[in-house]
């Protein structure tokens, strides 16, 4: 094994180390900041809990008698009036 001079040696290290600075912040930005990893999927889990409550009211707010009714009577009207 050949050592290395020192005059040799610092431009092999300052790219090592660019090297590892710019493979951390990448590696970091690809895997989240840390803090806030899971969030995102919370936030959508919400989300979607949510939305499926609110299409459940609307499922049974149309379906009940007053609003089908309504709606019946209404598209009579519609066609027979054509």
């Amino acid at each position: 094994m050949v050592p290395v001079r020192s005059s040799e040696a610092g431009p092999v290290r300052v790219l090592l180390r660019h090297s590892r600075r710019w493979l951390g912040a990448r590696t970091a930005r690809w895997r989240g900041s840390g803090r806030d990893a899971g969030m995102t999927t919370a936030e959508y889990a919400i989300g979607t809990v949510a939305a499926c409550a609110f299409a459940a009211v609307l499922y049974r707010v149309v379906t009940s008698g007053t609003v089908s009714g309504a709606v019946s009577e209404l598209l009579d009207r519609a066609l027979h009036a054509v």
